[in-house]
């Protein structure tokens, strides 16, 4: 996958840093560089949420129209949209990654013998979303192998066969930090009609993403992560094309033909809209939903910032990281950035060492991730030469 050059300098990138931070509250007690655990809140988003509780409170100050009702869930779609190179009627609003696959592995044609490909070591959502659908519709889910330290198109693609109808991997997988090239991967599945599910919970806000370049025909995402919102949170995006070919089932009410007029609900034989909605969570698309709220904005402002921004910044101290770390630590994400997604990975000669490095940056109130026996660093725009330095002399002073 090739990522799109900032359009701003290395110096101007730097000198813009300090005005960025101001958008996030202080935290001067933790050296926080953990966002692809749990991306921190900007205070717009924070204040976004202020809000809806308020009007909770008082809700005679803020009586709930229709038009009140839908403005939020229509902006989000348009600016998720926007952020994916999609548009507003494929986007489905749901709390987190799962909901999208579980949708479709619910709704989808399926046959008898059909099978689906995903990745060793992948993200849980990935076995327990098409799983099931061994014993429900007679699918085969295959785990596929990587050939060499990580996953990459031509393992998917040689592993392809005439009753492959679905790819479903991370984009960058949270264990190293390895970014699928999907683009050859997509042509390939089609060229056969399979199709193509990507989640990009771990890139999605830090990483320029448009899905005609990739090819990818369903993308699903947690909202908690590089896209700064809260728990709860989330979106499926499903290419308009495959809408119609899902199968009828249960929708949400608010997709409903006519929702919107709650003074004349369509009561007799409702129909879904032609649109992603139908699948969104229920009770989950209002502007009052404090979660909707806190999305909406984060979403916003990860607009504003741009991707790009973030994956540069990132990029430079996560390359700041590898080139200080000792000879005795194994670097086990890719060493280019290309091939890398917003965080990398480091791990010592066992496990245990490993995890004693983690304790002692916890020790040191330096907040990173233990995944998978690797240790996980995801900076932000608020992190600085001076965070990912704090990183490497805790590692150092640790090994001695």
């Amino acid at each position: 996958m090739t990522i799109p050059e900032s359009e701003s300098g290395t110096d101007s990138l730097r000198l813009s840093m300090d005005d960025w931070r101001h958008e996030w509250f202080p935290f001067d007690d933790c050296t926080y560089l953990n966002t692809a655990a749990e991306g921190v809140m900007p205070r717009a988003a924070a204040e976004a949420v202020a809000r809806v509780v308020e009007a909770k409170k008082y809700p005679h100050r803020w009586p709930i129209t229709a038009q009140a009702y839908f403005e939020v869930p229509t902006r989000l779609r348009q600016s998720l949209a926007s952020l994916v190179g999609g548009h507003a009627d494929e986007i489905t609003l749901t709390t987190g990654a799962s909901a999208g696959p579980i949708a479709l592995a619910y709704n989808w044609p399926w046959n008898t013998g059909d099978e689906v490909l995903t990745g060793a070591a992948e993200f849980p959502l990935q076995y327990t979303a098409w799983g099931p659908l061994t014993r429900r519709e007679g699918v085969t889910l295959r785990v596929v192998k990587a050939a060499g330290a990580y996953p990459t198109a031509d393992d998917y693609i040689a592993a392809l066969s005439p009753r492959t109808r679905l790819v479903s991997v991370s984009l960058v997988r949270f264990n190293d930090g390895s970014m699928l090239d999907a683009r050859p991967l997509a042509d390939a599945c089609h060229a056969q009609g399979a199709l193509l599910c990507l989640d990009v919970s771990q890139c999605c806000g830090a990483v320029p993403i448009d899905v005609a370049s990739l090819g990818a025909d369903f993308l699903t995402c947690a909202g908690y992560k590089w896209l700064l919102s809260s728990y709860g949170t989330g979106f499926f995006w499903i290419k308009r094309d495959h809408i119609e070919r899902m199968r009828p089932g249960p929708f949400y009410w608010m997709a409903t033909e006519g929702a919107d007029d709650f003074n004349a609900l369509r009561l007799d034989d409702p129909q879904p809209v032609a649109a992603a909605r139908r699948w969104d969570t229920p009770e989950w698309a209002g502007s009052f939903n404090p979660n909707l709220a806190a999305m909406a904005a984060a979403v916003a402002f990860v607009e504003r910032v741009g991707p790009g921004l973030v994956y540069e910044h990132g990029s430079r101290l996560v390359d700041r990281l590898f080139a200080g770390l000792p000879p005795a630590i194994e670097v086990v994400s890719p060493r280019g950035a290309a091939a890398r997604g917003p965080f990398g990975c480091f791990r010592a000669r066992s496990l245990d060492a490993t995890q004693a490095i983690h304790q002692a940056l916890d020790a040191a109130r330096v907040s990173v991730s233990l995944r998978e026996g690797n240790v996980r660093v995801s900076p932000h725009l608020f992190n600085t030469d001076q965070d990912i330095d704090r990183v490497l002399d805790v590692v150092a002073g640790h090994i001695g």
